[in-house]
């Protein structure tokens, strides 16, 4: 069920050059949204820019008693918006809308490897919580792990821009990094260091992937080749984030062969990777 509340910002702090979390306060968001799906927020009293724009779920917070109160979103600087919530300090009133669109999925396998690019590292830490049985929050979620093992192929540009690692580790994800400048992990790509994770073992594997589209398409590749089930979470720029506007389609690949449009706040942003039109 969407929900359209008024909230305030708990607080906020870099994690990765450039990369904000902030966290807000919505005890039944925190409790419901599913890992990979995402809201739509604006600044309340601000109309420039006017419509919201769509930010992932990124974590759930708990206070002193244990309860669930609020949730965290990560985001990238870059434009208008962005720069403005970069700005403002904890009591700032946000307007959110959601969970809007679909989840990765929870089905069972041996091994879950989780592919991100840059800040599509964004829905990564709920997924590992929920694969690794540490996600329950109540009637819509349950703490039953669904994968036995958990790892975590993550690429950036350069250290700096690096985030969240401690949230993975301390989690029990087995972390693997690839910067294009070697100043963390492997010189390289991100498909570099997945490929080489897949000759270890692709048994029971199943990829989850977030990041730039080119990189979505070589992981795609990678997984198809091998046979492994691949999910990707595109990050399509949305307007409205309820499927009225069709400015966020997607070319995916029908039953017969052919491809239509899909809208990716709707029947997204998590497809299969192999029913993409790249």
């Amino acid at each position: 069920m969407i929900s359209c509340i008024q909230t305030e910002i708990v607080s906020q702090h870099l994690i990765a050059r450039d990369t904000w979390q902030v966290r807000v306060r919505a005890p039944e968001l925190s409790r419901t949204t599913r890992p990979g799906q995402f809201f739509m927020v604006r600044l309340s009293d601000c109309n420039d820019p006017l419509i919201g724009r769509a930010l992932a779920l990124y974590d759930v917070h708990r206070d002193t008693h244990g309860e669930l109160t609020d949730l965290s979103m990560a985001y990238v600087v870059k434009g208008k918006f962005t720069t403005a919530l970069a700005r403002c300090a904890a009591g700032t009133k946000l307007d959110l809308w959601g969970p809007l669109g679909n989840a990765f999925s929870t089905e069972p396998c041996e091994h879950l490897v989780m592919v991100a690019g840059g800040v599509g590292i964004t829905p990564m830490l709920t997924l590992a919580s929920a694969a690794l049985g540490e996600d329950n929050r109540g009637s819509d979620s349950s703490n039953a792990p669904f994968a036995k093992k958990v790892s975590l192929c993550y690429g950036a540009r350069n250290a700096s821009y690096l985030a969240g690692l401690d949230s993975f580790t301390a989690r029990g994800v087995e972390v693997h990094i690839a910067t294009e400048d070697g100043s963390l992990g492997h010189r390289g790509r991100v498909t570099d260091i997945l490929n080489h994770l897949l000759d270890t073992s692709s048994d029971g594997v199943r990829v989850a992937c977030c990041g730039p589209e080119p990189m979505m398409e070589g992981v795609s590749k990678i997984a198809s080749q091998r046979g492994v089930a691949c999910e990707v979470s595109l990050e399509t720029p949305m307007a409205c984030g309820i499927g009225i506007c069709f400015t966020c389609v997607a070319r995916v690949r029908q039953e017969d062969g052919s491809w239509d449009y899909r809208r990716t706040c709707m029947e997204g942003p998590i497809f299969p990777a192999e029913s993409i039109v790249w």
